[in-house]
C-alpha cells in the first residue's frame, strides 16, 4: 500500500519530466515545425491536466491534513496554497495560448520556475511536517483518498474556485464534468 508521499512524488516526477521535455523541445522561435508545435501543445495540455488534478486534490485532502497540525501547519498550507493559486492563474493563461503565440514560451517559463519553487517548498516544509505526525496507516489512507479523488478532479485550471476543501469538493465534480466533456469534444488529453 503506497503512502501519501509516494503518490505525491509520482505526480511530481511526472511534472518534472514534462517540464524537462518542454525545456529541451523545439519552440516557434527556434524554428519548430508545425508538427513539433502541435506536440508541444499536447504536452502542455497534459501538463495542465496533471497539475489541475493534482492541485485540486491537494486542496481537498492534503492541505487540510497539514492544517490539523496547528499554527505551523496553517502557515505552511497558506504559503503553499498561495503558490498554487498563482500557478493556477498562469496555467489558465497558458491554456489559452497557442504554441506559436509570442507569449507562450514566457508564460510556460514562468510556470516552470514557479512549479519548481513550489515543489521544493512542499518537499522541504510540508512533507517533513506531516510525515512526522502521520502513522503508516493514516498516510496510506490519505494516499488512497488522493488517488481516488484525482480520477474525478478537474482537468483544467479554475482560478475562480476558492482553494478551500469544501469549495473544491462542491465545485470540483461540476468543473470536472464540464472539463471532461470539453476534452472529449476537442480531443484534448488523448495522447497522455
Amino acid at each position: 500500500m503506497a503512502d501519501v508521499f509516494e503518490v505525491l512524488k509520482k505526480d511530481r516526477d511526472e511534472v518534472k519530466a514534462m517540464l524537462g521535455w518542454l525545456a529541451d523541445g523545439q519552440t516557434a522561435a527556434s524554428g519548430a515545425t508545425t508538427g513539433q508545435l502541435e506536440e508541444r501543445k499536447r504536452l502542455v495540455d497534459n501538463l495542465i491536466i496533471e497539475e489541475s488534478r493534482h492541485e485540486a486534490v491537494e486542496q481537498q485532502y492534503f492541505w487540510p491534513a497539514v492544517r490539523r497540525l496547528g499554527p505551523e501547519g496553517d502557515r505552511v498550507a497558506d504559503q503553499a496554497i498561495e503558490q498554487e493559486t498563482s500557478g493556477e492563474q498562469i496555467l489558465n493563461e497558458l491554456d489559452r495560448l497557442a504554441p506559436d503565440d509570442h507569449r507562450f514560451e514566457s508564460v510556460l517559463a514562468a510556470f516552470a520556475s514557479d512549479a519548481r519553487a513550489h515543489i521544493a517548498f512542499e518537499e522541504a516544509h510540508a512533507w517533513p511536517l506531516l510525515s512526522a505526525t502521520l502513522s503508516q496507516q493514516e498516510s496510506a489512507e490519505l494516499a488512497d483518498k488522493i488517488t481516488q479523488a484525482k480520477k474525478l478532479a478537474p482537468t483544467r485550471p479554475h482560478p475562480s474556485v476558492p482553494p478551500q476543501p469544501s469549495a473544491q469538493k462542491t465545485a470540483g465534480p461540476l468543473a470536472s464534468a464540464a472539463d471532461k466533456l470539453r476534452d472529449v469534444l476537442t480531443g484534448r488529453g488523448r495522447h497522455s
